[in-house]
């Protein structure tokens, strides 16, 4: 698959717009490229035939531009220019700025249109705001959300109108507009900056975030601690967005030594090898957008701008499409992780909801039978050309040769009957189609004797083939393979976790973890959204105070921090949950006397069950030695070992110009000078500020009787204006 790859349909050169961004309107007729001097509007349907300019008068380059996705005001843009933003109009072939969004105290580092109203506009700033915009009021934001980092990016979820996502550094923070004062969510996604942040276009809760730690994730932000899968790279990632069509992944990479300037797109369900790449750029990529389909085509367009000042146009036909299509649900680990996290009440109803749904849709199959509507026939054979239009084809063109199953099909009832062998256990279940199936309308499924497996199970695998059909028939396809296939990957999945779980007893249930020992857990669990604003535990410090001392405390002697020096501190206590996988290594455990239970520093493995404590990103116990004593046999290694540094106070008075013992000791007396200087100096040597002594020293020669002024002035000059006189008194 790696070797498939394509060159451009169209270039079009822009050798003087020094432009940095670009965007593609909702219509898919302009494309905008914000150059320092002009924005430049491209007619893509006739990219060769010239282009309109709209001047600018800005010494900022633009950092992010975006044309409205709402085809009432398609013809409106926002491009944002250091602090501000400007809502530009382009119709009738001329533009001009509209009106300019002015709040941010910092640079503005993304915007985006809102999804569902067209009014609506965000943008994000290093001051650590994100301001949500009305367009049709724009003197102030309508809605302030406060970060205690600078946002980097912030998209729109693109099923909830009131969901958002911002990226600060590593981390992902969901808001809801409603509740803009804390985050509803909190995601320590990466352990570098985050350069690219995107909702998956059908499911609300799964986002795709890439970062400079060479990785792209993909999360359900209702577990925020497990990525539901990673897509490794060899190098940063720039974005990663999500494809119009289904299951497809767009990334580009930042090229090391400008190598690889090429964009990649990826099937979500195998993210082993890309499925193709689009080859042609000599720079690096800014910046890539779909195009939307021409009516009564399937081709899509991508359209890509670089920084070799290229624009290019690809065309994705539907054989590229497929590329992306898989007949398997991505993510069986985590619908199992997410049924087992349900309470146990919603376990046992959701079996019988889905008998339920049964009767239900059988009932309706005897009302449908008898008058089915034409017009959704002839709708689903005009819309999906070349797939299974009745059931009868389906079970003709179904792969019968999948391992371990054996399928009877009855197309006259609209039913199959399953049947699944896997390592001792069987499983036979009853699928009934609705008369609408394919046409969203999903089948129901319903187990049958004999069959082997527990409750529990059979509520997962229900949830899971529920899922996978759903998915399907939202798109008016088949389902029956792909949840045939999916229902023996599940089987075996459960079926290899009972012989873990059973030949290691102490193996977690997560197969994506590896095994640990267990133990109790005596820490407070840190990490969440609630700590955003708690600063991170400080282990040394030090602070003056009025007294003429320092006050500063330190890390023990016996224990030293955990994880490399150059690794920076978290930000805020909220960040600890960024190292608890990869960074440093599993916990260990010693077995001690129970009142005298220590921990090993590392940083756990993410889990549920499982708390974090602060020691365990920064200390680490050193090996007491043990020995046996020769009358007891006793363990010397269970001494306690401090558990905090010394607290040290450092007298500083010698540093500081007010000194409290002088104070007490000095004297001042008018009428004798060289009293008071001797006398001062005399105190100085008593508390050891030898530098007052030399000043006390200085003063008290200088204001000798002998030097003083002579009663004919005109025999010298007094010694008030001699250099060691008055001057060297003030200098003092």
């Amino acid at each position: 698959m790696a070797a498939r790859w394509s060159s451009e349909n169209v270039v079009v050169e822009f050798r003087d717009s020094q432009a940095t961004a670009m965007s593609v309107d909702r219509l898919g007729q302009h494309a905008v490229l914000s150059g320092r001097r002009f924005l430049y509007i491209v007619n893509l349907d006739a990219p060769f035939e010239g282009h309109r300019k709209i001047s600018r008068q800005s010494k900022w380059d633009i950092g992010a531009v975006q044309w409205n996705p709402h085809d009432s005001f398609a013809h409106y843009f926002a491009a944002s220019s250091n602090q501000r933003v400007d809502l530009y109009k382009w119709k009738d072939g001329s533009g001009e700025v509209g009106t300019t969004l002015q709040g941010h105290t910092r640079v503005i580092s993304d915007l985006d249109w809102a999804v569902f109203e067209p009014d609506l506009l965000v943008t994000s700033s290093v001051d650590t705001y994100i301001y949500i915009w009305d367009i049709k009021d724009t003197r102030k934001p309508t809605v302030a959300l406060s970060a205690v980092a600078g946002a980097s990016q912030v998209k729109w979820n693109k099923k909830n109108a009131n969901c958002l996502a911002t990226s600060h550094d590593g981390d992902v923070r969901i808001w809801d507009k409603r509740k803009p004062s804390t985050a509803v969510e909190y995601l320590a996604a990466h352990l570098s900056k985050i350069h690219g942040l995107d909702w998956h276009p059908d499911i609300e809760h799964v986002l795709a975030t890439s970062s400079q730690d060479n990785s792209v994730k993909f999360w359900d932000y209702r577990q925020p601690r497990k990525y539901l899968s990673i897509l490794p790279c060899q190098v940063p990632v720039w974005k990663a967005r999500y494809t119009p069509f289904s299951n497809g992944l767009v990334t580009v990479m930042v090229p090391q030594l400008r190598r690889e300037n090429s964009l990649l797109l990826w099937n979500v369900f195998d993210l082993n090898t890309p499925v193709h790449t689009f080859v042609g750029h000599d720079d690096v990529v800014l910046e890539f957008q779909w195009r939307k389909q021409k009516e009564g085509s399937k081709d899509y367009q991508l359209v890509t701008w670089s920084r070799d000042q290229t624009l290019r146009m690809w065309r994705v036909d539907s054989q590229m499409q497929r590329l992306c299509a898989n007949d398997i649900l991505d993510g069986v680990d985590e619908f199992i992780e997410s049924i087992s996290l349900l309470p146990e009440p919603e376990k046992t109803l959701h079996t019988q909801d889905i008998d339920h749904q049964h009767s239900l849709s059988h009932g309706e199959e005897e009302v449908l039978k008898e008058d089915p509507p034409s017009s959704v026939l002839e709708e689903n054979k005009s819309e999906q050309p070349g797939l299974p239009q009745t059931l009868q084809q389906e079970f003709s063109l179904i792969n019968v040769q999948i391992r371990n199953v054996n399928v009877e099909m009855d197309a006259a009832d609209r039913s199959c009957t399953v049947s699944v062998h896997c390592s001792g256990h069987r499983v036979k279940m009853l699928v009934k189609f609705p008369a609408q199936y394919p046409n969203n309308a999903a089948p129901s499924f319903q187990f049958i004797n004999p069959t082997t497996i527990t409750s529990t199970m059979k509520a997962k695998l229900l949830k899971i083939l529920k899922d996978t059909s759903l998915q399907k028939v939202k798109r008016n396809q088949s389902c029956l393979e792909p949840c045939l296939r999916q229902l023996v990957s599940c089987l075996e999945s459960f079926v290899n976790q009972e012989d873990s779980t059973s030949s290691n007893p102490f193996a977690l249930p997560n197969s994506v973890t590896p095994p640990l020992p267990t133990f109790a857990r005596v820490t407070t669990a840190y990490g969440s959204y609630q700590d955003a604003n708690i600063p991170f535990p400080r282990t040394s410090g030090a602070r003056f105070c009025g007294a003429g001392f320092l006050v500063y405390f330190t890390r023990p002697m016996t224990m030293h921090r955990a994880v490399s020096p150059t690794e920076p501190t978290p930000r805020s206590l909220s960040a600890l949950s960024a190292y608890h996988t990869g960074l440093i290594a599993p916990m260990k455990i010693r077995t001690e006397a129970p009142g005298n239970l220590r921990l090993y520093s590392g940083s756990p493995t993410r889990s549920e069950k499982e708390q974090v404590s602060i020691s365990s990103f920064y200390y680490k116990e050193r090996k007491s030695r043990r020995w046996k004593s020769k009358r007891e046999g006793s363990d010397s290694g269970n001494r306690p070992i401090k558990a905090a540094g010394k607290v040290i106070i450092q007298d500083t008075a010698c540093l500081l110009p007010v000194h409290k013992s002088l104070g007490e000791l000095y004297i001042l007396n008018m009428n004798d000078i060289q009293e008071t200087c001797q006398k001062n100096a005399t105190s100085a040597l008593l508390v050891g500020r030898k530098d007052l002594v030399q000043v006390w020293s200085l003063a008290t020669v200088a204001t000798d009787l002998c030097l003083g002024p002579k009663s004919d002035p005109d025999l010298e000059t007094p010694w008030a204006r001699h250099p060691f006189g008055r001057q060297l008194l003030e200098s003092l």
